[in-house]
């Protein structure tokens, strides 16, 4: 998901940001307008490309969803533990802007170049799912290594219990919880890539995402992607009796939840409605608002002004 805005078509947007090349960043206007052109290119990738993009980012953050877990797996306060996992989860967004990958969550914001007219909404359709279907498989190739690693055996086992607590939680929630956790995640998500867009070096992109997926990743909010591997992972640790046993002992697991952990709640009970929570959070609440926000009124006065010129050569003729 490369963020990398030039050549905008305007450069004096409503006289909000001055001189672009005289600040080191861009304004919401001159984003908004640089968003369009990405959704372009984005649509108009090879699905080679994409695909392969798109199995780096769910490995991404597969990376970062299993650093934090082995991080705060044996600390016991709330609060601590999430304020980690957010510092560490935020390295898996950082890794798919900086070093480029396509990721669906922050793809949700092609939909401004729809908006405009750019793109046609059956490209973007046409990339969520490829880019999906890509950050699954890199998810699962991340779930798979661990599991073979040994790694769930950290702390004698309670790595492997946390995972599997995690996972238990995540297909617990209801249909309306999982959707309203998924628009409020990725709503943040996207602020981080809208930010992150605004920064014109790696320092300040950083800077732009870390605190966002922080926020939400401290907040407990639900992210689509970072759930195809949460949730596998505990699958996988389901299939382990001393992780089962431990789960129960520390973490309060009980055989109910126990029974529903499996992959049909994983898709029905988190992914379906997480995935579409994401699509609001980061396709409405971000995409669309700021584009009707800085474009909207644009694209009115550019086509009443072509009404007029149509109307004016109509009438000399």
């Amino acid at each position: 998901m490369p963020l990398i805005i030039t050549n905008f078509t305007r450069t004096n947007i409503d006289n909000q940001g001055g001189n672009s090349m005289e600040k080191g960043y861009l304004t919401p206007a001159e984003i908004a307008i640089g968003y369009q052109d990405i959704g372009v290119n984005k649509a108009k990738n090879p699905i080679f490309r994409v695909l392969i993009l798109s199995i780096l980012a769910g490995a991404f953050i597969a990376f970062a969803a299993q650093g934090s877990n082995t991080a705060i797996h044996a600390i016991s306060n709330l609060g601590l533990q999430k304020t980690l996992a957010g510092v560490l989860f935020a390295t898996g967004l950082i890794m798919v802007t900086i070093a480029g990958a396509e990721l669906f969550t922050g793809n949700t914001l092609i939909i401004l170049s729809c908006l405009s007219g750019k793109t046609p909404w059956s490209a973007m359709i046409k990339n969520w799912s490829l880019v999906y279907a890509g950050n699954f498989i890199g998810s699962i190739i991340i779930v798979i290594l661990i599991s073979q690693s040994g790694q769930l055996n950290f702390s004698n086992g309670l790595l492997g219990a946390f995972s599997l607590k995690v996972a238990a939680g995540k297909v617990s929630l209801t249909f309306m919880q999982a959707f309203s956790l998924g628009i409020l995640c990725n709503w943040l998500v996207c602020l981080a890539v809208w930010m992150a867009a605004a920064a014109k070096d790696i320092v300040g992109k950083v800077f732009a995402i870390f605190f966002p997926i922080l926020l939400f990743v401290s907040s407990g909010f639900e992210h689509s992607i970072a759930n195809m591997y949460y949730i596998p992972m505990g699958i996988l640790a389901k299939a382990n009796p001393q992780y089962v046993q431990l789960a129960m002992e520390n973490f309060g697991v009980n055989p109910a939840q126990l029974d529903n952990l499996n992959w049909l709640s994983f898709v029905t009970n988190n992914l379906i409605p997480v995935t579409l929570g994401n699509i609001v959070g980061g396709a409405f609440f971000v995409g669309a608002l700021y584009w009707f926000s800085y474009e909207y009124k644009q694209k009115q006065s550019n086509t009443h002004l072509s009404n007029s010129k149509t109307s004016s050569i109509k009438k000399s003729a």
